[in-house]
């Protein structure tokens, strides 16, 4: 077995940095399944209700939670808040009402910055590079609040993006939109995160890429680091989730496993094209 701990298979095994305590049960919406649990959850944004500075909630008593190993998607509609919840919980907007909590902390006043610092990596969507530095640059300045070797871990995303080693010295602005977006991922796990959140991570590359990057995310969630992610291509996404959440207008619509969403009748014929 890879000494790489992106690549080696621990699955949902390892459950011990999980934080007993907490608040709250998901309901699932009529079809769904069962109720999901999420008072043991390691990153929690618990019936958030917000928006961006003084301007009207977007977020309704959203709740969206994920544990050490599991993939958890947001999908939804366009303009249901997905970008918004994971901007939410990342603090770049404001919870008027709920919470957000990390391995049991109440984070809900931190600054992005403070987040960061806590073991949150986050990847916009877009603006997510510097397009004129290399790639190795790229991921140098992800370790920036390291004070230890970080060769180590670069090695560690080499194996796990192959290309990026052979384009190190290339300037990512140069580099396709899918090897773009595995520098931006890279240059997250640069920091050692305990959880990383994805903003729509195969927006506008091709199918072939998009499953590549799937693959990837898959690996990294084997390692036990929690992944929440938000996707457009919903079906793609629900079938790699361990959880899943539908939200409509800012608000839960259907919970419940990929397998269970993927199943359900409502969610296929609002959400899926039948």
């Amino acid at each position: 077995m890879s000494d790489n701990p992106y690549q080696n298979d621990r699955g949902n095994k390892d459950w011990s940095i999980a934080k007993p305590g907490g608040t709250g049960e998901m309901t699932a919406a009529p079809g769904t399944g069962h109720a999901m649990n999420t008072s043991e959850a390691f990153l929690i944004g618990d019936t958030m209700t917000g928006g961006y500075g003084s301007g009207p909630d977007i977020l309704h008593d959203c709740t969206i939670a994920v544990n050490p190993g599991e993939i958890a998607v947001i999908v939804g509609p366009n303009g249901a808040g997905k970008s918004t919840a994971m901007k939410a919980v990342f603090g770049m907007l404001n919870v008027r009402q709920g919470s957000v909590r990390l391995d049991g902390e109440d984070i809900t006043d931190l600054s992005p910055q403070a987040r960061v610092a806590k073991g949150m990596g986050f990847v916009p969507q877009t603006n997510n590079i510097f397009a004129s530095l290399t790639v190795e640059e790229n991921l140098e300045m992800g370790a920036f609040i390291r004070r230890d070797d970080i060769r180590g871990t670069m090695e560690q995303v080499y194996e796990l993006f192959p290309i990026l080693k052979d384009k190190r010295r290339q300037p990512a602005g140069e580099l396709s939109g899918g090897q773009r977006q595995q520098v931006a991922v890279g240059r997250a796990l640069m920091t050692q995160p305990k959880v990383l959140m994805l903003d729509e991570p195969t927006a506008g590359v091709s199918p072939i890429v998009m499953d590549e990057l799937f693959d990837r995310i898959i690996e990294v969630s084997r390692t036990g680091i929690p992944i929440l992610m938000v996707e457009q291509n919903a079906r793609q996404a629900l079938e790699i989730a361990d959880k899943g959440y539908v939200l409509v207008q800012g608000r839960n619509a259907h919970t419940g496993t990929g397998k269970e969403l993927l199943a359900d009748p409502e969610v296929r014929r609002s959400f899926l094209g039948g």
